[in-house]
């Protein structure tokens, strides 16, 4: 295939060839463009989802540091939720420290808002059945927010 298109390449003046990679070119950078642009509405839309769902402290934490924290329903743990859409759920002990961190998410390709909501609305009505599906992983990675402890 490669050698047809050099034999193709060839048969072409300079400036042909030219015109047609760049047109080539800004058709793609055109689709990655669309792309982001859409993906910054399903980005909206899910922050401002989550956001409708956060107590009103746990929204003045999120828009401080871009996490927050929630109660699990069965233990009582406090359990820190960072943005993102893996590995980013931490377990708390009492003097805020991390004592474990919790992969879970749901099926498909979501945004951070709306994976964040799914796990938030999983801890706080069935801990139980959600750390059973959840991997964890060591309590020595850092938060994905790197930001000071939320008060």
């Amino acid at each position: 295939m490669a050698d047809a298109m050099l034999a193709r390449l060839r048969e072409m003046p300079l400036r042909s060839a030219l015109r047609g990679a760049a047109s080539t070119l800004r058709a793609t950078m055109a689709s990655i463009w669309d792309r982001w642009k859409a993906y910054e509405r399903m980005e909206a839309r899910g922050l401002a989802l989550l956001s409708a769902w956060l107590s009103p402290e746990q929204r003045a934490q999120f828009e401080k540091y871009k996490r927050f924290d929630v109660i699990g329903s069965e233990s009582g743990k406090r359990y820190r939720i960072c943005y993102g859409t893996s590995t980013n759920v931490y377990e708390m002990d009492g003097g805020g420290r991390i004592v474990l961190g919790w992969c879970f998410r749901p099926v498909g390709s979501l945004v951070a808002g709306d994976v964040m909501l799914a796990q938030k609305i999983a801890l706080e009505t069935d801990e139980r059945a959600t750390l059973m599906v959840a991997k964890a992983f060591p309590s020595s990675m850092p938060p994905r927010a790197n930001l000071p402890p939320v008060s």
